[in-house]
Formats: structure tokens, sequence, C-alpha cells
């Protein structure tokens, strides 16, 4: 039992926190125009890079997450681009009546939190891993 909760536990963790990425990826190969028009969509310049750049993070750092390959610097990347998508990408309170069901704002919110809800996981694998403790003694 004790292989459980030392082992298989927190690879099953972080395998549930990371696994929405390798879909996202996937979704953006085969859905390429739509993607590509949500990444040109905000007021950053660069779309095609910054969804390649998208893709690179969405497809690389959650194997290294799950198998513990510099894990801390992968979910401070993955984590940061959670921030950056929910803000940029998910900004629901620009939007009339967001609230509302009937809003085009309404998904937003879901979208926005559930970005931030990933990075809460991401921080405990940062912590877990040591990576936190390690740059704070740097500084």
């Amino acid at each position: 039992m004790e292989w459980l909760v030392n082992d298989a536990l927190p690879m099953l963790a972080r395998f549930f926190i990371v696994w929405i990425f390798p879909f996202s990826f996937v979704d953006k190969v085969i859905n390429w125009d739509n993607a590509l028009k949500q990444a040109t969509s905000s007021w950053l310049p660069g779309g095609p890079v910054l969804l390649v750049l998208a893709m690179a993070v969405e497809l690389l750092t959650p194997p290294m997450i799950v198998f513990g390959f510099y894990d801390g610097i992968a979910a401070f990347i993955l984590a940061g681009y959670c921030v950056v998508t929910a803000i940029v990408y998910h900004a629901f309170w620009t939007y009339p009546r967001f609230w509302s069901p009937q809003s085009e704002g309404y998904p937003h919110i879901w979208d926005f939190f559930k970005n931030f809800g990933l990075v809460g996981g991401l921080i405990f694998v940062m912590y877990s891993s040591g990576f936190i403790k390690d740059v704070s003694s740097r500084l």
C-alpha cells in the first residue's frame, strides 16, 4: 500500500493536473484555422508565432511534470501560460452583463477560473519539486 501513497497517487495527481494540455495541442493541430483565429484575436502581436509557442508548451511540459524531469521549471512555464491565456483570451469582464448565460462573456468566466485552478495545482508541483525553495534561496 505504501507504493500507492508514495508513488502512484502523486504521479496520478500530476497526470490529471496536466492532461488537458496534450489534448489541447492535438485540437490545435486538427483545427489549426480556429486556433490561429483565437491566437490573433488579442492585442498581442505575432499570432502564428504565439500559437506555435503555445503548442510547444502544451506538448512538452506535461510529460516533464508527470515524469519529474525538470518538473518545477515545467510547472512554472505552464502556470505562466495559464495565467497569460486566462487574462488575454478569457477576459470575461470586458463583455457586458458577463454573468448572464446569454452573454458572450459567460463561458469565459469558467475558462478563466479553470486556468487559475490549474495554476494552483502547478504551484503545488513547483513546491513539491523543491523549485520554489530553490528559487527563493537564490534570491
